[in-house]
């Protein structure tokens, strides 16, 4: 919920009236249909910014240089836009996910202070 704050305010100057608070994914969803982006486009971008993300992260944690960070990116565009054109022909019934330990964990994370790259 915080990233999906941090992200409504960032974004309201693209808006003309002002989102409620929303999860991160929600709010980028509301952003990108009140401006009339298309899902395809929205998914590639969602899934660029999430590498992009991970591998800052990586960057700052491992010894992975900005050069060879920028390298695992451009290697993953092709992933990036095939998983976004599937991801937008795709159903409710083709989404979702079985990651318990994942998700046990995530729900953990959350609580711990101080956070490694709190949004």
């Amino acid at each position: 919920m915080l990233l999906g704050e941090a992200f409504t305010r960032s974004a309201s100057s693209w808006l003309d009236e002002p989102l409620a608070p929303a999860a991160y994914p929600v709010a980028i969803g509301i952003v990108a249909a009140r401006n009339r982006i298309p899902l395809a486009d929205t998914l590639a971008a969602f899934l660029h910014a999430l590498a992009s993300n991970l591998v800052s992260a990586a960057i700052r944690l491992v010894p992975l240089g900005q050069s060879d960070g920028l390298s695992v990116i451009a290697r993953l565009e092709p992933t990036i836009l095939d998983t976004a054109e599937r991801a937008a022909d795709a159903s409710l019934d083709d989404l979702g996910s079985a990651c318990f330990a994942v998700d046990m964990a995530s729900l953990r994370h959350q609580n711990l202070e101080p956070r490694l790259f709190r949004s």
